[in-house]
């Protein structure tokens, strides 16, 4: 649970927020606002920002927080090899990437315009650790599992895949904490994780399985938080090896993708399909995208185009692929049944199925051909540039796809630099046009996260900065607890 050395994914933020704060946060309009920040100040063209510290903080281990940590924390991040890729594209070197003003004041120094960048430093890479416990972490790697911030909860115990304790940090800058701990338990089954919630043995749960929402939809005594508004679900295509550098082969597979029949089989009809990564209520929203599955009619031709000028990547008149997804998983695996069934006409397909870690590890080398993912969602729209533009493509990538188009890149960093939503509605919705067109994702659904809470627990989303904003109660699946309690 490192923010600076590891690819965290929902439960991992999760359990990042209780031990660490983040240097921004949204408010309930989707609006950064500081939080272990002070304020933030951007020069007129908003390549540089300044920000400033609250003061009289401390880690759990005492070490206070000051320019000097957010410089190594910045510094860490910068050179990690994964995490980095995040970071390092929007800065002209380490060097010249931030500035030490003063004790609590330092300044980030961009290549591009960029006059929404505190929302970055939302999430992962504005958790902020103890620098102390970063060095040591650095020569003894099994102190990643135990993490050390600010924030409302203080690390206690941890048993990898079974169980991870926090306890109240007696002494948080931001406020009173009422409960006296938590504990995290990642229950794969969501059957089992269901039923653990219905019998008291657990007191919440983060679920983004529908037969579970569903389930627990039923029960009088189950709160549910609801939130559509995030991450996508969908098939993503390597562009950058064969059959699916042919954009021939990424609108066969487009069209014979079964998409009325997964949001229906596999998500209950409960979810929103998608045929972008804004809903339909985003101001970005383009009605005019829309995309072309349940098509059949329309592969048969492409396949065989492509399999006519590409014999060796076909057998049968089909074409070769291999799809990949994250498991065991029960859903994972029901998923690809439908999805090979569905493509069977046009596609022979090898199905992989991979532990989450090294799913994402083969996607960040290319080492796929068509993988089942969940992306997109950022709060403010500019910060899923880091999936989207040409530079974040290398050895390693975060433009899984692999493909580079100047001119989406162009439409990208005018929309980072434009300071309002008018400004930048005909951008977005111009963006969700180029990606459509292009036919690298095949998109599902709106994901549909839910957080399921036993009677008696109260006040989750009652989070708020020290100038008492309220804050945005989850993002993708990741919310506070500092302001949870148990009714009486």
């Amino acid at each position: 649970i490192n923010p600076t050395a590891s690819a965290l994914s929902a439960p991992g933020l999760t359990m990042m927020n209780a031990a660490f704060d983040t240097l921004a946060a949204f408010d309930q309009d989707g609006n950064w606002v500081p939080h272990l920040a002070q304020s933030f100040t951007a020069s007129e063209d908003c390549k540089t920002w300044t920000m400033t510290l609250r003061e009289g903080i401390n880690f759990h281990d005492g070490t206070p927080l000051n320019a000097e940590a957010v410089s190594v924390n910045f510094l860490t991040q910068f050179s990690d090899p994964l995490v980095g890729l995040a970071v390092r594209p929007y800065y002209a070197s380490a060097e010249e990437a931030l500035t030490i003003v003063d004790d609590l004041t330092v300044s980030f120094n961009l290549v591009d315009s960029n006059c929404s960048f505190p929302s970055a430093l939302t999430g992962q890479l504005g958790a902020t650790a103890s620098p102390t416990w970063l060095a040591a972490a650095l020569e003894d790697p099994t102190l990643d599992q135990q993490p050390v911030g600010t924030g409302p909860f203080v690390f206690e115990s941890r048993t990898e895949d079974s169980v991870t304790k926090f306890v109240r940090n007696e002494n948080y800058w931001g406020g009173d904490v009422y409960l006296d701990a938590i504990e995290f338990y990642p229950v794969t089954d969501s059957a089992v994780r269901t039923q653990l919630l219905l019998e008291g043995e657990l007191d919440a749960l983060t679920t983004t399985d529908v037969e579970s929402i569903s389930r627990m939809a039923e029960e009088d005594s189950i709160t549910q938080l609801f939130d559509d508004t995030g991450e996508e679900s969908f098939l993503m295509l390597n562009s950058a090896s064969a059959p699916f550098d042919d954009i021939r082969a990424r609108q066969a597979i487009t069209h014979a993708t079964p998409r009325d029949n997964y949001n229906t089989l596999i998500n209950l009809d409960v979810t929103t399909k998608a045929d972008q990564m804004f809903t339909a209520d985003s101001p970005y929203f383009n009605e005019d995208v829309v995309q072309l599955s349940d098509r059949p009619d329309l592969a048969g031709p492409l396949v065989d185009a492509y399999c006519q000028d590409n014999p060796d990547n076909c057998t049968g008149g089909k074409i070769d692929i291999e799809y990949q997804y994250s498991g065991p998983s029960v859903v994972g695996e029901r998923t690809a049944d439908l999805l090979v069934e569905g493509w069977s006409d046009f596609f022979n397909v090898e199905v992989q199925v991979l532990p989450q870690d090294q799913h994402i590890q083969e996607a960040a080398f290319g080492l796929y051909n068509s993988i089942g993912w969940r992306q997109f969602g950022a709060v403010n729209p500019g910060d899923d540039r880091t999936w989207l533009l040409c530079r974040a493509i290398g050895g390693i990538s975060l433009n899984w796809p692999r493909y580079c188009d100047e001119d989406r890149d162009a439409l990208i960093l005018q929309a980072d630099a434009a300071k309002t939503v008018e400004e930048k509605t005909p951008l977005y919705q111009e963006l969700s046009k180029m990606i459509n067109e292009e036919y690298l994702y095949v998109f599902y659904n709106h994901t549909l996260w839910t957080h399921s809470l036993a009677d008696g627990v109260e006040n989750l989303c009652g989070v708020t900065t020290l100038e008492g904003v309220e804050m945005r109660c989850q993002v993708n699946g990741r919310t506070f607890f500092q302001s949870t309690f148990f009714a009486e």
